[in-house]
């Protein structure tokens, strides 16, 4: 079998779509886990959507997702350069370009904007655009003079129009069109620029490229490539053409929905891990329905022939709860560095970070959920006194202000605030009571926190926020309760 070569070939226009990442990660899982390589190609050719910086960004997010190329800008393989501006200047484009002129399979057009807008109709309630060939049969001395005179052109290829052009996809299987419904693509631009479609095939076969990857957006496409292969004699690639994807609302995943892109995850406390192992599953799912998979077991596990036709919804719940495995998962020093930066928004003293690191690992799906499980140890946000009824530990508000009572002077004359001797002291109480030590711990972690439920029980909190804080906030628990 010959080797297995991808390509991920982004336009620099922007952050990456959660879209493009899965085919740049397909890509990669087809080719490693058959050995292959993958390209990086940077598509630039639409000059005029061109964003500074966007290199870069691609640049970031191949790195932060361990997507390594194996050819590239900054990896030659042989086959480059891998950039289609410097591919242009070279000549490539114009050089193929004129091989299908001089062999009938494509011509210089030198229609206006008027004339263009003139061949617009509608057909099945739709306004379509389809070239009508004026400019086919122009007389070579006319073109030449045309041309030579400056005047706005560009190439486009000449399809047939009688008869069916039949592709085949992996996941869809063949697909045939009416060949009348073909316009005479644009493949020269009236700037010099090759159009994606004509780049993309004339890449994709000096690259050696034996699977393109795609989303299904480019299924309407392929069998344009297709005749431009033909018309070339080229063998035509594999195709994989993946799945849509959509939101929950079963729309197109689009920039509305807030994270829509790998830097729009990032940002939102999401780890690049888990986004890779979610975005894997938007499309293809494993034999044995694991959910759960680094990049080194996707390639190993990875199989494009399972990939699915079927819409993919974007379930951002379900990507927060694989987040979450994630960052249990993770090792205590680097959670503590993630981390640090979301706690010091929230606490601002002399705070064991580590300690609260600790606490909250397991409790949060991303990291600024960080912010709502500590907020408390800056001050107790106001709560209703109802907070201290539990049937459980068969607790009111009267109970509760007995225990509060009870434990001022114990707590006051207690000098070691750590967790162990806290805890001690507090089932000793409850235990010289004859009650429940649940009982003491819900009142004293109601007070000392104003909440339902936080990281840590109530000796926790106390070793937190330390002495003199703990006699404070259970002073004013015993105010509050008092007149309510």
């Amino acid at each position: 079998m010959e080797k297995i070569r991808t390509r991920f070939a982004p336009s620099p226009t922007g952050r990456m779509h959660v879209g493009n990442l899965r085919t740049a990660l397909y890509a990669y899982l087809i080719a490693k886990h058959e050995g292959g390589d993958f390209l990086l190609r940077i598509e630039d050719t639409d000059q005029e959507r061109l964003m500074e910086g966007a290199v870069d960004i691609i640049n970031r997010t191949m790195e932060k997702t361990g997507l390594a190329h194996d050819e590239g800008p900054d990896k030659d393989g042989g086959f480059g350069p891998y950039i289609q501006s410097e591919r242009q200047a070279a000549g490539i484009y114009t050089k193929y370009a004129q091989q299908l002129i001089d062999s009938g399979h494509a011509y210089y057009c030198f229609c206006g904007k008027e004339e263009l807008e003139g061949m617009k109709r509608i057909v099945a309630g739709k306004e379509i655009s389809i070239y009508d060939k004026r400019c086919a049969s122009l007389p070579k001395e006319e073109v030449e003079r045309r041309i030579a005179a400056g005047e706005p052109h560009v190439v486009r290829f000449n399809m047939p129009t009688e008869g069916t052009t039949t592709f085949h996809d992996v996941i869809y299987g063949d697909i045939t069109v009416e060949n009348a419904e073909l316009e005479d693509l644009i493949l020269i631009k009236s700037d010099g620029f090759p159009t994606y479609n004509f780049a993309n095939v004339v890449d994709d076969h000096l690259m050696q490229i034996s699977h393109v990857v795609r989303g299904n957006e480019y299924l309407s496409s392929a069998p344009k490539y297709n005749r431009i292969y033909e018309a070339f004699g080229w063998e035509i690639p594999t195709y994989v053409h993946c799945p849509l994807i959509t939101d929950e609302t079963h729309q197109k995943l689009s920039k509305r929905s807030g994270h829509s892109s790998f830097e729009d995850l990032l940002e939102q406390g999401f780890v690049a891990e888990a986004i890779v192992n979610y975005v894997a599953l938007l499309g293809w799912s494993p034999s044995d329905n694991r959910e759960i998979f680094s990049l080194p077991e996707l390639v190993e596990a990875f199989d494009y022939h399972h990939m699915s036709k079927s819409p993919a919804v974007f379930d951002i719940q379900k990507l927060r709860w694989m987040n979450g495995e994630y960052i249990k998962k993770m090792p205590e020093e680097e959670f503590y560095e993630i981390a640090l930066p979301y706690m010091k928004e929230v606490l601002d003293g002399d705070y064991d970070y580590r300690k609260i690191a600790a606490m909250v690992q397991t409790r949060i799906e991303v990291f600024p959920d960080i912010r709502d499980h500590i907020d408390f140890f800056r001050e107790v946000p106001e709560y209703d006194t109802s907070m201290y009824k539990n049937k459980k530990w068969k607790t009111t508000e009267e109970s509760c202000l007995g225990i509060l009572n009870d434990l001022i002077p114990i707590l006051t004359a207690q000098e070691d605030y750590a967790n162990d001797p806290l805890y001690q002291t507090l089932t000793a109480y409850a235990a010289e009571k004859g009650i429940k030590s649940g009982s003491v711990m819900w009142a004293v972690r109601t007070a000392l926190s104003g909440k339902q439920t936080t990281p840590t029980g109530a000796t926790g909190i106390m070793e937190i926020i330390g002495k003199d804080e703990t006699i404070n906030r259970l002073n004013a628990a015993i105010k509050k309760l008092s007149e309510s």
